[in-house]
């Protein structure tokens, strides 16, 4: 775990219901139609500057996963006529719901994510 970081107060050092609550919404956005992921990482950018650094790596790794889920979305559609589209569909499916549990494993032990801006996992 890191050192604590004197600009945040005490109470949000180790608060993990923001990113907890993100990560859920992308879960839930997999069997929905996805709109919780836009409300998960809206919540991402708002509470990325003001988290600790180790929170702050959670919150680069949701952006992430939103983004790059979003590009390879956009391209199983744009695939799907030719059928290979369902297969990256249901690849990043797959993709989102692994980074999602990972990062969960890490925050629940109380760490940062070791590779947030790594676009495999």
């Amino acid at each position: 775990m890191t050192e604590p970081d004197p600009a945040v107060p005490p109470a949000l050092q180790d608060d993990k219901t923001m990113p907890t609550v993100v990560y859920a919404l992308y879960l839930a956005g997999l069997l929905s139609a996805g709109m919780t992921g836009v409300v998960g990482v809206i919540l991402a950018y708002v509470s990325k500057d003001a988290a600790p650094d180790w929170l702050r790596t959670h919150y680069v790794f949701q952006i992430r996963t939103f983004w790059l889920g979003l590009l390879f979305g956009v391209v199983g559609l744009a695939l799907t006529p030719v059928g290979i589209g369902v297969v990256i569909l249901g690849a990043t499916w797959v993709w989102t719901a692994v980074r999602c549990i990972l990062g969960l494993s890490w925050l629940f032990k109380v760490q940062p994510y070791p590779t947030p801006r790594n676009w495999m996992i």
